[in-house]
């Protein structure tokens, strides 16, 4: 008979992960070129990455950054964002692509989502748009692409926070981040591609290349001398370790990007039939997702913590997934920000949660996860 303690150690062994980075052989094998060649930073692998990574989604160019964060920060100084501006973006999103604007004492602004793409609303931000507007920071949210052509027409700069959308397609066949803009993508461990930590920004010219790679550098010369730094820089750079990681997870990003969709679509079956659970909208007019988290809006009425907790108790881990920007703490204490403002962001936020999703995933996790999801909401109070 088992213990209580041995059902414990059970339950725990069993925990499907939220996340899970397919790390192998190559990438070992590219790491290890690194570290025997004594070459940690500003190596043969950082250029190598770039330029493999902007063939990937037919750009001109890519510069490659410590984070996605970073690579926001200095898309935005590139396009001319700075003191007194104003950025309009999404508030459903990671909170880094509004801090960003505030690294520069611009301001962010929020418009409200399309309440089926979850997407900021062209409509909406057309409405927030002032004369003290300097750019638009479109986020392609869970990998679905934004409405581009939409936000273009407004003719302002625009920066797109792609981190969540590598593999993802415009309508017009036109990968995200070859459209010309300078796209921002993240590598952290849970995304479709990763260096543990790190970013890259595909740009269209060279100059805007030569701006970020200086200005990631401490904003050293273009000759790389010691001596002369010619504008404020920082230090955004990306180490040949992770470069190399990079490199070997390109090599097989058809296959995780396959997983992925693969994984979604086992979800998809299993979750349908659930009334009232509203999931990911599907690909529509050509436009194609790039697979990054699979997030559910559960009913409304709901006690969405209580049904991370009860995930949680059979060994499955989920999280509320995005919360509002505008109505964290510093938002609401910083701009007075307050429930109300962006009534679609706020219904989706309420009631969004992050099920476990990976490349590897089996059918059988998918399922298990189901069954839980649905006991769960069978259990709670409508």
């Amino acid at each position: 008979m088992r213990t209580a303690a041995g059902l414990r150690r059970a339950t725990v062994s069993e925990a499907i992960p939220l996340a899970s980075p397919v790390i192998g052989a190559r990438e070992q094998e590219r790491v290890l070129e690194v570290l025997r060649s004594g070459r940690l930073s500003l190596g043969p692998a950082l250029g190598e990455f770039e330029r493999a990574f902007a063939g990937r989604v037919g750009a001109v160019h890519a510069s490659a950054v410590s984070s996605g964060t970073a690579g926001l920060h200095l898309a935005l100084r590139a396009v001319g964002v700075g003191d007194g501006m104003e950025v309009i973006t999404s508030p459903f999103s990671f909170v880094a692509s509004a801090n960003v604007a505030l690294y520069e004492r611009a301001r962010p602004v929020f418009a409200d989502i399309d309440p089926l793409t979850l997407n900021i609303s062209p409509q909406a931000t057309a409405a927030a748009v002032t004369e003290r507007t300097a750019a638009l920071l479109p986020v392609h949210v869970f990998g679905y692409p934004a409405d581009l052509p939409a936000l273009e027409a407004l003719g302002l700069p625009i920066v797109e926070d792609a981190c969540e959308a590598l593999g993802a397609v415009h309508a017009n066949g036109v990968p995200v981040g070859g459209r010309g803009h300078p796209a921002v993508f993240g590598f952290y461990a849970n995304k479709q591609l990763t260096t543990g930590e790190g970013g890259i920004v595909s740009v269209a010219d060279a100059a805007l290349k030569q701006r970020l790679d200086s200005e990631r550098n401490q904003g050293r010369a273009p000759d790389m001398s010691w001596l002369d730094h010619d504008r404020l820089g920082f230090n955004y750079r990306l180490p040949e370790i992770a470069c190399a990681l990079g490199l070997a997870q390109l090599e097989h990003l058809d296959q995780m990007l396959a997983g992925r969709s693969r994984v979604a679509a086992l979800y998809r079956e299993a979750l349908g039939p659930v009334e009232g659970v509203r999931l990911p909208c599907p690909d529509a007019g050509g436009a194609r997702r790039g697979w990054f988290v699979f997030v559910v809006q559960l009913p409304r009425g709901i006690d969405r913590d209580a049904i991370v907790r009860a995930l949680g108790t059979r060994g499955i881990p989920s999280k509320p997934y995005f919360p509002a920007v505008h109505l964290m703490s510093f938002y609401r204490r910083r701009f007075g920000h307050r429930e109300g403002e962006f009534p679609v962001c706020e219904d989706v936020a309420a009631r969004s949660i992050a099920l476990p999703f990976f490349p590897e995933m089996s059918e059988g996790q998918v399922r298990r996860v189901t069954e839980a999801l649905v006991q769960a909401l069978g259990g709670s109070r409508w």
